[in-house]
């Protein structure tokens, strides 16, 4: 009875000072924050999505950032900026249905919070899609149904979120001889990817690293395989990365339901059974320059920009492309190789509405 006596002040001590130091980060974060541009709450109507992306000297992505996401349908972005000191808050400002946060407190610690905030801000009871910069989000049906056909197909199930596998991509060519490759070039050239180191953990397993927010999650049957929580990919190969490669880019903003509290993971969601693909272009716009700017600033906790740049150095010829090497694989092709998870019932919704049924 003593020990239990004993233990239990300092049990309450310790949530005690985490719910104080959780207060003093909210605190920290709310009087850094700044409205820089466009509207200051929700303007996207009901039934589209907002975009909401993290951003720090995003100039060299921009042009074809916009391109692709507003090809989806998406005219609403919400760009939270960290600090740019190039003329990607003046280039945004250019555009129309933009609307910019700002905060200077570090990305490493602050990350969650900023994707969260502006979330919670600008996309209750709607969609939001959440991305970075250097990622495409890509999806079966998107020339038949679109981003709105599939929130619309999602939301008449009661499916709240969608899964999505980062794909890395990359080129044939050394990583050095592509550094100052324009972002559409990229596009166009990084056209390779790698499924031969991929390890899979079930959703709900307990070794994730991200189980205290999968678990509040539910799952929706009708997959053609259970959804999986991936690892891995070219980065663990060539710089033994451990990589999480799942997220939860697509979230519905409803009641119970917090989007971006990872960079990983929402919370309160029920899960559609397919996934999409978010294509990632980590090697473009001088990867190794910036790997060697990250570690001088310590600005990862995780290590993994010292493991690439460890690589990297001593092999500056690097390429990434090896045998095992697909070259741009489609929906079908990641979800015949396993990489993707399909939905018959999704499917046939998509068949009946290019027939027009």
């Amino acid at each position: 009875m003593q020990m239990k006596d004993s233990a239990e002040p300092s049990s309450v001590s310790v949530r005690l000072r985490k719910r104080l130091g959780r207060t003093y980060q909210r605190m920290r974060f709310l009087s850094s924050l700044r409205h820089l541009h466009g509207p200051r709450g929700v303007f996207a109507p009901p039934d589209e999505v907002t975009l909401i992306a993290l951003v720090r000297d995003g100039c060299y992505y921009l042009d074809a950032f916009f391109d692709h996401y507003s090809s989806l349908g998406i005219r609403h972005f919400v760009f939270f900026d960290n600090g740019s000191e190039d003329d990607t808050i003046a280039r945004i400002h250019e555009r129309p249905g933009t609307a910019i946060l700002q905060s200077r407190l570090p990305w490493g610690q602050f990350e969650n919070m900023f994707r969260s905030y502006a979330a919670q801000r600008y996309a209750q009871n709607r969609w939001c899609l959440i991305v970075d910069m250097d990622e495409v989000f890509d999806f079966e049906g998107r020339a038949e149904v679109g981003l709105q056909g599939l929130t619309r197909y999602m939301s008449a199930r009661g499916y709240t979120a969608m899964m999505a596998q980062m794909l890395e991509m990359f080129p044939k060519a050394p990583l050095a001889e592509v550094a100052d490759m324009t972002y559409p070039e990229v596009l166009r050239q990084f056209s390779w990817c790698d499924l031969s180191a991929i390890t899979a953990r079930d959703y709900d397993a307990p070794d994730t690293g991200l189980s205290y927010f999968l678990n509040q999650n539910r799952i929706a049957m009708g997959g053609s395989q259970p959804l999986q929580v991936l690892f891995g990919g070219v980065r663990a190969k060539v710089f033994s990365e451990h990589c999480c490669l799942t997220k939860h880019p697509l979230v519905f903003v409803g009641p119970g339901v917090e989007a971006g509290v990872h960079p990983h993971a929402a919370t309160g969601v029920t899960l559609a059974p397919m996934t999409g693909v978010l294509k990632h272009y980590k090697f473009a716009n001088d990867s190794l320059a910036r790997d060697r700017k990250s570690v001088a600033e310590a600005a990862i906790a995780h290590g993994e920009d010292q493991l690439r740049l460890s690589v990297l150095s001593s092999n500056p010829d690097l390429s990434l492309w090896s045998e095992a090497a697909l070259q741009a694989p489609d929906i079908a092709t990641l979800q015949d190789n396993g990489f993707l998870i399909a939905s018959e019932d999704y499917s046939q919704h998509i068949r009946a509405s290019a027939e027009g049924g």
